[in-house]
């Protein structure tokens, strides 16, 4: 396992009686991608200013690199961010904005020159160096910000909804960009995203927050195959939820049918269990396997090649059935048809909470 670079130990962070974090603890690795996501207003923008030194912990203790971070001003310790905005300086040109830390920690004019052209030319735009940075493109400007953050050669480098400004096809450019750089660079990123395809299509590990608490840290499979709770479950999206009574032969009475799920829970136990929308299978006629229910096609969503099917069970449950497009080919699609919908008792996963 790879060594921790920075340890949150009992972390606390109140707003006068508005507690945004509560008593957080884990690991960020040395040179890992770690991705926060969670709802607005779950502290994951706090965890990320507290660990820049924007704000500090009520209680407990941050550590980088084994050095207590209590008390250490921004500017001394080596995190730099890149910003939703990007702050990037208007009265300055790209080459001089790179240029700007290094200035501040008193390298001169021929060095600052030389790394910050160095820098843009590795992120691809060491041709637009003299340029105003208000003559720029987003995506150009974001890489300037990039560049700006790691001439100084950090450990660690924050960023905080970094592509949210862009435009959708300049965001899996940049995805491209900062997933190569990561994994040339060996630094650790630590990214705050409100986007699932973002920190799933990047980071190595996805922490889940939620009021103020980590729901869940793992994996991106982990995290979308085998969710911790409930809220998990609902936040990623694209699952579904059942809940129902375990009956007598220890299979799970809800009201969209009975499911055989592998569960520990005795008879008359409450159960919730999440199946994930691409592991339904849709026919037109009844299939002669287990975990069969009937649903009515309420509408659907294309994107490229897949297709979301949004469809009603008994008892008003709605369904989502991701499919390839072509998979659909022949079949009636008309609002209101009835498919037999199914899945493999492996494929049901049951929610602790």
């Amino acid at each position: 396992m790879a060594t921790p670079l920075v340890v949150f130990e009992n972390v606390v962070k109140r707003f006068d009686e508005f507690v945004a974090v509560k008593r957080m603890n884990f690991e960020i690795r040395e040179g890992e991608f770690l991705a926060f996501m969670g709802p607005s207003g779950c502290g994951k923008t706090t965890t990320l200013r507290m660990l820049a030194g924007l704000e500090q912990p009520t209680e407990g203790d941050i550590r980088l690199a084994g050095k207590s971070l209590l008390g250490v001003k921004p500017h001394e310790r080596d995190t730099p961010m890149v910003w939703q905005s990007l702050a990037l300086f208007p009265f300055l040109n790209a080459r001089e904005n790179v240029e700007f830390g290094l200035k501040m920690r008193g390298q001169d004019s021929t060095t600052r020159r030389k790394k910050a052209q160095d820098w843009l030319e590795r992120l691809g735009i060491g041709e637009f160096a003299e340029r105003d940075v208000n003559s720029l493109s987003g995506g150009q400007r974001q890489r300037v910000a990039l560049a700006r953050a790691l001439v100084t050669e950090p450990k660690i480098l924050l960023l905080d909804e970094p592509l949210s400004a862009l435009d959708a096809h300049l965001v899996i450019r940049m995805q491209g960009v900062l997933t190569k750089l990561q994994r040339e660079l060996g630094i650790t990123f630590v990214y705050v995203t409100h986007s699932q395809s973002e920190a799933f299509a990047m980071a190595d590990r996805v922490v889940i927050m939620s009021k103020g608490e980590i729901s869940q840290i793992g994996s991106s499979r982990d995290i979308y195959r085998t969710p911790a709770n409930r809220f998990v479950a609902e936040f990623v999206g694209r699952n579904n939820i059942f809940t129902g009574t375990v009956n007598a032969t220890g299979a799970i009475n809800t009201p969209a049918g009975s499911f055989e799920v592998d569960t520990k829970a005795e008879a008359g136990a409450n159960v919730s269990f999440v199946v994930a929308a691409d592991v339904v299978s849709l026919a037109v006629e009844k299939p002669k396997v287990r975990n069969v229910f009937t649903a009515q096609l309420i509408s659907e969503e294309f994107v490229g090649s897949m297709v979301t099917l949004f469809l009603e069970a008994a008892g008003g449950m709605e369904v989502k059935l991701q499919i390839q497009e072509r998979a659909l080919e022949g079949l009636p699609r008309e609002p209101g048809q009835q498919f037999f919908l199914s899945f493999d008792p492996a494929h049901a996963h049951v929610l602790k909470g």
